[in-house]
């Protein structure tokens, strides 16, 4: 038990790093779940894709935040 004590802050220290790394993640992750639920398990490609199609319903900060990856 000792040992799990000691992954698991490693494990979410991880995870909040890979957050600060990933803002477009945090700025369309509401969308994602409101719009493509139902393609989030086929991976990044069909999420983006989703994400395109529902365009005109996205937040704006989603939405800014494809047009500066030039989608």
């Amino acid at each position: 038990m000792s040992r799990l004590f000691f992954i698991v802050p490693l494990i979410l220290c991880a995870s909040g790093a890979l957050a600060q790394q990933q803002p477009g993640h945090d700025a369309c992750a509401r969308d994602v779940t409101r719009h493509c639920r139902a393609v989030m398990s086929n991976g990044d490609s069909a999420v983006l894709a989703c994400l395109k199609e529902h365009r005109a319903r996205l937040s704006k900060a989603c939405d800014k935040v494809l047009t500066e990856h030039g989608q």
